[in-house]
Parts: structure tokens; C-alpha cells; sequence
């Protein structure tokens, strides 16, 4: 399972593993007040694309679909993710105000598709189709 959680909500018991998946580190949190397992700010978007969110430049539906590309660039980033969601409950930790249009929801649903992908499939999943072609 996978859910999502603001930074600034308590942790439950519930969480499972606990990973923070912004860039930035939460405004006015303590280290020791998260209870993170991990903090993987390579699986965020780039400095650049929520800059341009962030400012309005690009709608949610705009940044999902831009964030979806790099994700789907880098599957080192986020790949691990993936098997603590099958091995238990995964929770994405995130500090935006938006608590539906964020990239917390955006990598949730990327995940849970992979996942999907990977159902009982014998190979791995191949992202060609993905990659721009000249």
C-alpha cells in the first residue's frame, strides 16, 4: 500500500516505511520530529520544474506529465520504492500545502503503476516507449 503525508502531520503507526520525496528539506521541522526512514530527494522533480509549478508557469496537469518524463528518465531514483511497496506499507512524506496537486500524488500513482507493470510479468518492464524519439 501506498499513501501519502504531509510533513507536517504526525506520524501514525500505520506509516510503515516512512520516506520524505521532496528536494528541499521541510521548513521549520526538525530532523528528529519526522521519523523518516529515508529522505530520497533524487526521486523529486527538478529544481526547475517545481520552480515552474511553484510560480503558476505550468498548470498540475502540465507538471504531472513533465515529472512523469523525468521519473520515467531516472527509474534508479525511484526504483527501490517500488519494492518496499510490495513488501509492506510505503509512505511518501511531503511538505507542499496542496495536499491533491503535489509530486507526492503524482510518484503515488507512478508507483502504483508500476507495480501494476510488474504484477506476475517474468521480465522487467521496459521504457523504451517513454524515450523521446529525434
Amino acid at each position: 500500500m501506498i499513501q501519502c503525508k504531509r510533513a507536517y502531520t504526525t506520524p501514525g503507526p500505520d506509516d510503515g516505511k516512512r520516506i520524505l520525496v521532496d528536494r528541499l528539506w521541510p521548513r521549520n521541522c526538525r530532523k528528529d520530529a519526522l521519523l523518516l526512514d529515508e529522505w530520497l530527494p533524487d526521486v523529486a522533480p527538478t529544481t526547475a520544474l517545481r520552480k515552474a509549478f511553484k510560480s503558476g508557469t505550468l498548470s498540475f496537469a502540465q507538471f504531472a506529465f513533465a515529472y512523469r518524463q523525468e521519473l520515467g528518465a531516472r527509474p534508479a531514483a525511484w526504483w527501490k520504492l517500488v519494492d518496499i511497496a510490495q513488501a509492506g506499507t510505503l509512505t511518501l512524506v511531503y511538505s507542499a500545502h496542496d495536499t491533491q496537486a503535489n509530486n507526492a500524488r503524482v510518484l503515488a500513482e507512478w508507483l502504483e503503476e508500476e507495480l501494476d507493470r510488474r504484477g506476475d510479468a517474468s521480465s522487467p518492464v521496459c521504457y523504451w516507449s517513454d524515450v523521446p524519439q529525434q
